[in-house]
């Protein structure tokens, strides 16, 4: 959906300069927020011509000395806020006492800004609150979202000084993985040739992250076999006649186009980003909304068997409500429609879209590239995740031939195996590799404490 608004409007607001606000109270909560809370544009880029909208949350612990991390929402094109609300940010939504056609807020106990200073943002242009003052700047790239997001921290933290000294960590998840790597080496290179400010980068933080488009798509084959979502004689055909590639397929490879098939069918309707729970349709789910002000019915709660989708109902009214964007400091004027993923940015297999070029095929280079510095990075998959399976995430690791400090073994929550763990280290160079037992695609959003506690371990130095 593309939500490009009428140039006229937009230049009522073009000349703003970035700026911020704390936020107090916010429809949906009862009473003032008990966490500082702060929102605000900052404009980068040609002219100042893209203005990306943030949260920012400090650390309910030690913000003066907790780590401060900037996170990277997936899609690309995803909004900060499905972040936010359903996976690590302070509140989340309160699906229980919710009803009629409002929702409402509760706090989340496991939010990562109990440990840590979060920066969540809305990035590219035409991403949640975020837009341009030109319909050419709503065009972007992977390498171009990567500069214009460098452009953003060295702003905001030249904004926000008392923050220079607190260890910074590049973060994200999904898609994003094809911008972690390359961020967080464009802001050591930045060190190296003198950029201002000087920014205290630490590492990097990494969830069911894309990385390499062949790796990790081709590896889904070979992953639903592992699930035993397909057979291993479907496996073992499929394999041998499409010489392990199932992305390049010849296509008077007969034999290897069938064997897809079978593969295909088989896993039709999987939930991909969970392979255990219910498929459904968000698509059908939303056509609630636009009955509900014509038959007078209630959209909370949502009627019918649960599923995931469901859930992302309550941010769709809750961030198009005018008293939200009023509370947030949304400019008035400056978008159509809040969603919480642009589909006119998402990736389908091919190398662009009107308003998006994928350019970055593949992020290792950067991973290879970290290996010399003194960085520390986390990288962690929910193995229940069939659109970056984990044991993509585990090859393209490999291919980096980092020495083993500790090899394959449980992690441990509540006495309870929380997942398995890996940890490599070379020279200043450590990396953590995590997987979360029974999560999905964003792992925090199946298994909160589990990740909460994960994180605050690692940013402490102990083992997980």
């Amino acid at each position: 959906m593309v939500r490009f608004i009428a140039i006229p409007l937009l230049l009522l607001v073009s000349q703003v300069v970035s700026s911020h606000f704390i936020v107090e109270t916010l429809p949906g909560f009862d009473g003032k927020l008990p966490f500082t809370l702060e929102t605000g544009y900052i404009g980068v880029g040609e002219e100042e011509k893209v203005q990306l909208f943030y949260f920012f949350v400090e650390s309910e612990r030690d913000p003066e000395n907790d780590p401060l991390m900037i996170w990277l929402t997936g899609g690309p094109g995803c909004s900060a806020l499905s972040t936010f609300f359903y996976e690590m940010g302070p509140l989340t939504f309160d699906y229980a006492n919710s009803s009629g056609n409002f929702p409402k807020l509760e706090l989340n106990s496991y939010s990562w800004t109990k440990v840590a200073n979060i920066i969540f943002i809305d990035q590219p242009a035409g991403t949640g609150y975020s837009y341009a003052n030109t319909s050419e700047a709503y065009n972007c790239s992977d390498t171009l979202s990567v500069t214009l997001t460098y452009d953003f921290l060295r702003k905001w933290l030249m904004d926000h000084s008392e923050y220079l000294k607190n260890p910074l960590y590049v973060t994200g998840g999904s898609y994003s993985g094809f911008f972690v790597g390359p961020l967080t080496r464009k802001i050591y290179d930045g060190i190296e040739l003198g950029d201002k400010p000087r920014v205290n980068i630490k590492g990097y933080i990494q969830g069911n992250p894309q990385t390499d488009r062949y790796i990790d798509f081709n590896g889904r084959v070979k992953y639903a076999n592992h699930m035993g979502l397909i057979s291993d004689k479907i496996y073992q055909s499929t394999k041998a006649n499409c010489n392990e590639n199932y992305i390049d397929i010849d296509p008077n490879n007969i034999l290897c186009l069938s064997d897809l098939q079978k593969v295909e069918r088989c896993l039709k309707n999987i939930q991909g980003t969970h392979i255990l729970e219910p498929w459904c349709d968000l698509e059908s789910f939303m056509s609630i909304l636009q009955e509900t002000p014509t038959n007078g019915q209630s959209v909370f709660p949502i009627p019918g068997p649960w599923c995931r989708e469901k859930n992302y109902i309550y941010s769709y009214v809750w961030a198009n409500d005018k008293a939200v964007q009023k509370a947030l400091n949304v400019r008035e004027g400056t978008i159509l429609e809040w969603v919480r993923c642009n589909e006119s940015m998402h990736y389908r297999g091919k190398e662009r879209t009107e308003s998006y070029v994928y350019d970055v095929p593949s992020a290792i280079d950067d991973h290879r590239h970290l290996t010399s510095k003194s960085c520390r990075a986390l990288i962690y998959s929910g193995d229940h995740d069939m659109i970056v399976p984990h044991l993509t995430t585990e090859e393209w690791i490999e291919t980096l031939k980092l020495p083993i400090v500790d090899d394959w073994e449980p992690w441990i929550v509540d006495a309870q195996v929380a997942g398995y763990k890996m940890k490599y280290l070379q020279n200043d160079y450590e990396l953590t590799y995590a997987t979360i037992k029974g999560a999905g695609h964003t792992a925090a959003e199946y298994k909160p404490e589990q990740c909460l506690s994960m994180v605050d371990r690692w940013f402490s130095g102990d083992p997980l």
